[in-house]
């Protein structure tokens, strides 16, 4: 089983300066991926590519894909949860995080903001925040607070929690005897690793 921890894609740099061809690629994306990993694929989303176009088409995929699973916000799987992580940046509830994903500005950017953006990769600015913006003590308290409010956390029999979005890369961070984990971001020469997890044969999400 692969999971795609969300923005996969994002809609704001996108390169085909078009929302609906943007989604069109992703799905065309996510599609060949699917038929490359021959393994169960589940994509969950991220603020970055919780579009409404892509929600659209992706009922659709799943339908033509057997391999193919996409959640908005989690994979329950025994002891171990896979999220995207953006609740890390407050304290969210379902509720909360449904209202930041539907205020996400996916307008795409001009041509010259790309090229600023690509000078700041090279300049390596986007690894200065990180640290500051994200400590891990409280990402993980924000983290087991959503989880908490949607019965997932410690009492369910939590263990293990993998997430993105910080781009802060954690091995088994341990935070009340939940190990949290996080691949970093594949941006530029930040830290970044495909993390893996044994889990039972008979699996069931949520």
């Amino acid at each position: 089983m692969i999971v795609l921890g969300g923005d996969i894609f994002d809609y704001r740099w996108s390169t085909f300066g078009c929302e609906h061809r943007t989604s069109e690629a992703a799905i065309r994306w996510l599609e060949d991926f699917t038929d490359a990993a021959n393994c169960d694929v589940h994509f969950l989303m991220g603020n970055h590519d919780d579009h409404p176009y892509l929600i659209e088409r992706l009922p659709g995929l799943a339908d033509r894909k057997a391999r193919f699973f996409w959640d908005r916000y989690m994979l329950r799987v025994e002891d171990t949860v896979f999220m995207h992580g953006d609740v890390a940046d407050r304290q969210m509830t379902a509720a909360c995080l449904a209202q930041a994903r539907s205020g996400f500005c996916h307008r795409p950017r001009p041509s010259w903001r790309h090229h600023l953006y690509d000078l700041a990769i090279q300049a390596q600015l986007h690894r200065l925040t990180p640290p500051a913006v994200y400590p891990k003590k409280r990402v993980a308290r924000r983290i087991l607070g959503y989880l908490d409010s949607l019965n997932h956390g410690i009492d369910s029999g939590l263990k293990h929690v993998y997430f993105g979005h910080t781009h802060r890369p954690l091995d088994g961070y341990m935070y009340q005897n939940v190990a949290f984990h996080n691949c970093g971001a594949p941006i530029g020469r930040a830290q970044f690793r495909i993390l893996h997890r044994a889990l039972p044969r008979s699996q069931g999400n949520s």
